[in-house]
């Protein structure tokens, strides 16, 4: 059977533990350069709907390290732009390519094309989940700290599909998850319950990131207009303010702990430039480890496919 990433949620323990030794593996081969390409002869469609640097260069370089092909489509290049149905157009790509990945609007989409496709489908980003880059920043705090489990993380800002995401992390993972989000841009509500229903460690939600950030050893930002909010930017940039992480707030946490940021990053909006380029953050390993953690991905859902 085919298998698919749309969330975290959906994967189990063995499945998170076998991406993290994997992508491992697959980036100390990099460092030698030693080819490895499992893939070969392998093909990954990319439905594009948003723009992306991140996330569109490390599939795509990832799929030809591997020794496979990656087609870069975006709406104009496929007939779904023009009414074609979702799923005519993932039954058609399953008759030509090996895997699909998908970053769009809609969660609703993503999931449709994993219906129909008889190939695995990836989860790029939507605006309710971004798994990918949960699974990576996981994988590059295991390689700072040596291990994810009973890490606290305090996620601060909007309650976008990154804090979601978190979420979804916790409810599987042993990790200790605080929130700090202002009234009105709470993460969605069924998947904060169940998080808190779910997660062995705890998950909370605070209005005053003060309190998030007590004991954290890992804080965690993102922009506060995401792509498709960008008419409410001064709103956000007024009610988010207090929500900066900055020297001071960085202070409030434990001794050492890690930055991130899933980026880009409005520098001196959600993040201080001193922060951003001090030495505790981890934001640029974290974003090339986007192209480990997604090579595992790859191999562990395309390889598989008979």
């Amino acid at each position: 059977m085919k298998k698919d990433l749309l969330t975290e949620y959906d994967l189990e323990l063995d499945d998170f533990t076998s991406i993290f030794e994997r992508a491992a593996f697959v980036k100390k081969l990099l460092s030698q350069g030693v080819s490895y390409v499992p893939l070969k002869g392998k093909s990954l469609g990319m439905i594009f709907d948003k723009s992306s640097t991140r996330t569109r260069i490390s599939f795509e370089v990832g799929m030809f390290q591997l020794g496979g092909m990656a087609i870069y489509l975006n709406s104009r290049d496929i007939q779904v732009g023009r009414g074609e149905s979702i799923a005519d157009s993932a039954r058609v790509m399953s008759r030509y390519l090996d895997g699909i990945i998908i970053r769009t609007s809609r969660h609703q989409d993503v999931e449709e094309y994993a219906r129909y496709a008889s190939i695995p489908v990836i989860n790029g980003l939507t605006d309710f989940l971004h798994p990918c880059q949960i699974l990576s920043d996981l994988f590059t705090i295991r390689e700072k700290l040596g291990t994810h489990e009973g890490i606290r993380v305090a996620y601060l800002g909007d309650g976008n599909n990154v804090a979601n995401s978190w979420l979804n992390a916790a409810a599987r993972l042993p990790i200790h998850l605080t929130l700090a989000c202002p009234e009105g841009y709470d993460p969605d509500e069924a998947i904060l319950k169940r998080a808190r229903r779910d997660a062995k460690r705890g998950v909370h939600l605070y209005r005053d990131p003060a309190e998030a950030v007590v004991g954290a050893q890992v804080l965690y930002t993102d922009t506060w207009a995401s792509m498709g909010r960008e008419a409410e930017k001064e709103e956000r940039i007024r009610v988010f303010a207090p929500y900066q992480v900055n020297e001071k707030l960085l202070a409030l946490a434990e001794p050492g702990a890690l930055v991130m940021h899933c980026l880009p990053a409005y520098r001196d909006q959600e993040i201080s430039s001193g922060v951003l380029d001090g030495p505790q953050s981890v934001i640029y390993d974290q974003a090339e480890n986007r192209l480990h953690v997604q090579k595992a991905i790859l191999e562990m859902l395309l390889k598989a496919r008979v």
